[in-house]
C-alpha cells in the first residue's frame, strides 16, 4: 500500500522527535539524518508514481468511454437499434464496469473521492443488471424467432446488418446468463461459440476451463452424456484438482455403462449432439409457430381472393379529403384489413415523438383474472397517451382519422404512442374484449373496441412486422402509413381472425401509434346488421 502525504509527514515528525534533542552531539546521527532525508524523497517519488499510474488508468478509461460515446452519438438510433451493439453497451456498464473500472475508481485517494461521487450520480442514467438480463433475453428471442446462426451473430452479421463482433468473453456471458435461467439450449449454443473463440487470443477474462465446465453440464442436461464426459475429461486435463469435474466424470461414466453407450459414435467418428429448444406448450402451438413463420416473412397460407384486392383513392365525401383523398390499399377482405398510405407527415410525426418521450412508461396488458393492468414478458415496449388538448397536431390527426374511417373518435381512447425496445414485441393478442372480459372497458363507459387504427411512425430495418396468424397476413412498417381493421362485426360479436402480434424488432427503431375506436357514437355511422356475421 502506498503512503499518502499525511503518512509521510507523520514519518518525518517521528524521525525528528527521536533525534532532534541529540543530533548535534554525534556526526553518526547527523549522517543518519541525511539518509532519512533521502528516504523521505523516495517515499514521495513512490507516491507520485503510484498516483501517475492511477491517473494513467483513469485516462485510459476516459479515452475508451469517450471514443465509444463519440462514435455512438453520431447516430444514436442507428447504434442502439442493433441488438448486438446494445448488448455490448449494456454489458460494459454492468459486468465490465464492476470487474475492470469500479476497482480503479475505488483505489483512488484524495480529491478523486469527489470524482467517484459524480460518476455514481451519472450512473443513475446508465444500464443496470435488470437491463442486462432484458437485453440478453432479447438477443436470444431474436435468435429463436428469426433462426439466426450463433456464429453469424458473433461475427456481427445480424439479418444483413453489420455490428461489432463478440469476443469469447461476450459469448461466455450470454451462455452463462442462459445457464442461470436453466436454459441449456442457448447455453450450449453460446458456450460452444465461446469455446471456439477462446483460442483466438491469449489475453482475455474467460478461461477455457470455465467454458468447458458450463458446456459439459449443459450437454449432460440436454441428454448428451458421452459428449459431457469428453468435455469433462478435457477440463480435468487442464485442471486435475477440479473436484466437481471429478465427481461428474464418475457419474457420467456410470450412466454410460448402464446404457452401454461408451463407444457410440457417428460414422465419421464424431459424437452426435442433440440440442432441442426448450419451450412451453403455447410456444409449441400452431398459433405461435405460425406467428414466428410470419415474422420471418414466410408464406403460411394462400389467399384465394387475392385477385379481388384493389387500391383506390378515398374521400368519403369529407371536406378534409376532397383536395387530398387518402390512398387505400386492401390487404384482406374478411376480415376487412386495409393500409392507408401517407396519412401523416414527417413533421407531425416528430412533434408526436417529442410529446411522447417524457411520458413513456412500460406498456401493460389487461389481466383477465384480476382485471388489473400489469407488465408482461410477452409485451416489450414503452407507451404514452396523448390527448387532443396536448397539441394542435394531435387534434388535427384525430380529425383526420375520423374523416378517413367515417367513425366518431370523440369516444375513442386517447392516442397511444408505443416505442419498442431491444427486440421489442407483443405476442398474439386481441384488441377487443371477449365475453368473459366483462369489465375490460367498464371505466371508459364507451363499449368495446369496434376498430383499430395503427400508424407506423418509422420504417424498421429488419423485423417488427404486424402479423395475423389466422389469416396469414404480415404487414411490415411503412413510415407515415396506417393499418385499419374492424374488431367487431356489426352485431357486436368479436372478429376472432383479427388476432394479431407485433414481431420482435430485429434491427432498427420502431415507433407506432394506436387509436382504438369504441362502439359508443357509432350507432348511425356503422349501424347494426341483420345477421350475426354482417
Amino acid at each position: 500500500m502506498f503512503l499518502t502525504l499525511r503518512h509521510i509527514m507523520l514519518l518525518c515528525a517521528c524521525v525528528a522527535s527521536n533525534v532532534l534533542a541529540e543530533l548535534f552531539t554525534s556526526m553518526a546521527h547527523m549522517q543518519r539524518a541525511l539518509e532519512a532525508e533521502r528516504d523521505i524523497a523516495e517515499e514521495i517519488r513512490q507516491y507520485i508514481r503510484a498516483q501517475e499510474e492511477k491517473l494513467k488508468n483513469l485516462e485510459r478509461i476516459a479515452s475508451e468511454i469517450d471514443q465509444h460515446s463519440a462514435k455512438a452519438l453520431e447516430n444514436p438510433e442507428y447504434y442502439l437499434a442493433n441488438p448486438v451493439d446494445a448488448y455490448l453497451f449494456v454489458k460494459y456498464f454492468t459486468l465490465d464496469w464492476d470487474r475492470d473500472i469500479d476497482p480503479v475508481l475505488k483505489n483512488n485517494t484524495g480529491n478523486l473521492d469527489d470524482l467517484g461521487k459524480k460518476i455514481e450520480l451519472h450512473r443513475q442514467d446508465l444500464p443496470t443488471y435488470e437491463d442486462l438480463t432484458g437485453t440478453v433475453n432479447a438477443l436470444l428471442r431474436l435468435q429463436d424467432t428469426y433462426k439466426l446462426d450463433t456464429t453469424s451473430i458473433a461475427r456481427g452479421d445480424l439479418g444483413g446488418s453489420s455490428s461489432s463482433q463478440l469476443s469469447a468473453e461476450d459469448c461466455f456471458e450470454l451462455g452463462r446468463m442462459a445457464y442461470n435461467e436453466e436454459d441449456y439450449y442457448h447455453t450450449l449454443l453460446w458456450m460452444q461459440e465461446a469455446l471456439v473463440r477462446v483460442n483466438d487470443t491469449e489475453r482475455q477474462p474467460v478461461k477455457r476451463q470455465a467454458v468447458l465446465d458450463y458446456l459439459a453440464f449443459s450437454s449432460f442436461k440436454q441428454g448428451n452424456i458421452l459428449h459431457a464426459l469428453v468435455l469433462t475429461k478435457e477440463l480435468l486435463l487442464l485442471e486435475p484438482d477440479h473436484s466437481r469435474a471429478q465427481s461428474n466424470k464418475r457419474y457420467y461414466e456410470k450412466l454410460l455403462a448402464e446404457e452401454e453407450q461408451v463407444n457410440r459414435h457417428g460414422d465419421d467418428g464424431t459424437i452426435p449432439i442433440q440440442n432441442k429448444r426448450q419451450v412451453d406448450n403455447y410456444r409449441n402451438s400452431e398459433e405461435f409457430v405460425t406467428y414466428e413463420r410470419l415474422c420471418r416473412g414466410e408464406e403460411t397460407q394462400e389467399y384465394k381472393h387475392k385477385h379481388k384486392l384493389v387500391c383506390r383513392y378515398r374521400d368519403n365525401k369529407n371536406p378534409l379529403l376532397l383536395l387530398q383523398p387518402v390512398k387505400e390499399e386492401e390487404v384482406y377482405l374478411d376480415p376487412w384489413l386495409v393500409i392507408f398510405h401517407d396519412v401523416i407527415s414527417d413533421r407531425e410525426l416528430n412533434v408526436i415523438k417529442q410529446l411522447a418521450v417524457p411520458k413513456l412508461g412500460r406498456a401493460t396488458v389487461h389481466n383477465v383474472v384480476t382485471g388489473k393492468l400489469e407488465t408482461a414478458n410477452y409485451r416489450i415496449s414503452k407507451s404514452a397517451w396523448l390527448r387532443s388538448e396536448d397539441h394542435p397536431v394531435i387534434e388535427r390527426f384525430n380529425r383526420r382519422i375520423q374523416a378517413i374511417t367515417g367513425l366518431d373518435v370523440e369516444t375513442a381512447e386517447e392516442l397511444q404512442i408505443a416505442n419498442y425496445g431491444i427486440a421489442g414485441h407483443y405476442e398474439p393478442h386481441f384488441d377487443f374484449a371477449r365475453k368473459e372480459e366483462k369489465d375490460a372497458f367498464r371505466d371508459l363507459g364507451t363499449g368495446n373496441r369496434i376498430a383499430t387504427w395503427l400508424t407506423y411512425m418509422t420504417n424498421v430495418e429488419a423485423g417488427g412486422a404486424t402479423v395475423f396468424p389466422y389469416i396469414g397476413v404480415k404487414l411490415f412498417p411503412i413510415k407515415g402509413a396506417a393499418a385499419f381493421w374492424y374488431n367487431l362485426y356489426r352485431s357486436g360479436e368479436g372478429i376472432y381472425n383479427t388476432r394479431h402480434a407485433a414481431c420482435p424488432v430485429l434491427v432498427g427503431t420502431k415507433w407506432v401509434s394506436n387509436k382504438w375506436i369504441h362502439e359508443r357514437g357509432q350507432e348511425f355511422r356503422r349501424p347494426c346488421g341483420l345477421n350475426a356475421d354482417e
